[in-house]
């Protein structure tokens, strides 16, 4: 049956893309969207690649049975580990005009806009690390960039167990910005590639060792999506007008919920699914 609704899909392994989301809702109002967080299976960062890759291809195959034509992956390590494949391999055989679209790549086409050192710090899951898609993706646009990654394992239990602001996070954050800076102290710009990272902001600006330029991915994400839509109008006529957001999780929805509006800003009130 065809879809008389055809909303905007962004997916996050939990809730970190709420603030991709919220960023991007702000800049395009006007469209629907859907939301899917995979709070049930929580962190992607430690995960292996295939396991990434058939956890996040379920969840774009989901948000595409309810009618979202095109699907923001407001993941890091999903962007990281399974997009490309799910683009190539996996949208042909799905349904004609699909896009599914990632978050590192507008991130790595602006960040040699703002460094003059030419040193670039990245600061993301092990799993996004490990992949090395920072250092390749900006190589394409940036050849002459020296990039410097750090994963921070534990920043991401941290937010989402209500310590962002606490005490209890000084001391990580300290230690692996000091790490960071440990493997160049001409670091000027730093890549925050987890969309959890922005709430412990205050605490990642108090303890920098210097004046750095923090690039967050929430406004970032967002007009580059305001600019794909503007030059693939094929796409921009799929997407419904509505206005409306549904919230989706794999997990408790009274959980999702409380911590979720830490990230969006506003209240929520999602469903249960299972993928």
């Amino acid at each position: 049956m065809e879809q008389s609704s055809h909303p905007i899909g962004v997916f996050d392994s939990g809730f970190g893309g709420l603030a991709v989301l919220q960023s991007i809702e702000k800049k395009l109002p006007r469209y629907d969207y859907l939301y899917l967080g995979d709070n049930a299976r929580t962190p992607y960062g430690s995960r292996s690649f295939d396991t990434v890759y058939q956890y996040t291809l379920q969840a774009v195959e989901y948000l595409v049975s309810r009618g979202c034509r095109l699907v923001i992956i407001a993941c890091n390590t999903a962007s990281a580990r399974a997009l490309r494949t799910i683009q190539q391999r996996d949208l042909p055989r799905m349904a004609p005009g699909l896009r599914v679209l990632g978050v590192i790549r507008p991130t790595t086409e602006i960040v040699g806009q703002f460094t003059r050192s030419g040193h670039v710090g990245v600061l993301a899951t092990q799993g996004t690390v490990s992949s090395l898609s920072y250092p390749i993706e900006i190589s394409h646009f940036y050849p002459r960039l020296e990039i410097f990654q750090h994963a921070c394992p534990m920043w991401v239990p941290l937010v989402e167990n209500g310590e962002a602001s606490g005490p209890g996070a000084d001391y990580f954050v300290k230690k692996d910005l000091d790490t960071l800076f440990g493997l160049s102290a001409a670091i000027d710009t730093i890549v925050l590639g987890c969309t959890h990272y922005p709430l412990l902001l205050d605490k990642i600006s108090h303890f920098l060792p210097k004046p750095c330029i923090l690039l967050s991915q929430g406004e970032i994400v967002a007009r580059s999506l305001a600019d794909y839509l503007v030059s693939h109008p094929e796409v921009e006529a799929g997407c419904t007008r509505g206005g409306t957001r549904t919230f989706l999780t794999t997990d408790s929805p009274d959980t999702f919920d409380r911590l979720g509006s830490l990230f969006f800003g506003a209240p929520l009130a999602s469903s249960q699914i299972f993928l």
